[in-house]
């Protein structure tokens, strides 16, 4: 069975590519516009591994990861960040919460996530 991916991203188009890069590798992709909807979808589907944006409408990247974290459901889940805030802070306090990684939008291209992907979800 197809791992399951929930992408949550407000870009519309990053959005949609990621989710065709992934459904292309042979990944089940699933996503949601804002951090709230993501919050929701992962508690609900039990995805294998979250892409997660920090910035974000109605609940942001930190506040959602933070969530995820606490409750027991969904505290084993790899959450990779996929930020525009490449300042060290952000990227730390990110890892602190307890991303499994991360990747600033401006430097990577769509089969990075897909490496990132693979390499997280295989440990």
């Amino acid at each position: 069975m197809a791992k399951k991916i929930l992408v949550v991203e407000d870009e519309a188009t990053l959005q949609k590519a990621l989710v065709e890069v992934l459904e292309q590798s042979g990944y089940d992709a699933i996503f949601a516009l804002d951090g709230e909807i993501g919050f929701e979808m992962a508690t609900r589907e039990l995805p294998d591994l979250i892409l997660l944006d920090i910035i974000l409408p109605k609940k942001d990247g930190f506040e959602v990861l933070k969530g995820l974290k606490a409750d027991p459901k969904t505290a084993d889940i790899p959450i990779i960040i996929l930020t525009n805030l490449s300042d060290i802070s952000s990227v730390q306090q990110a890892l602190e919460l307890g991303a499994n990684s991360y990747l600033v939008k401006a430097d990577f291209h769509l089969d990075d996530v897909i490496k990132k992907v693979e390499q997280t979800l295989l440990g």
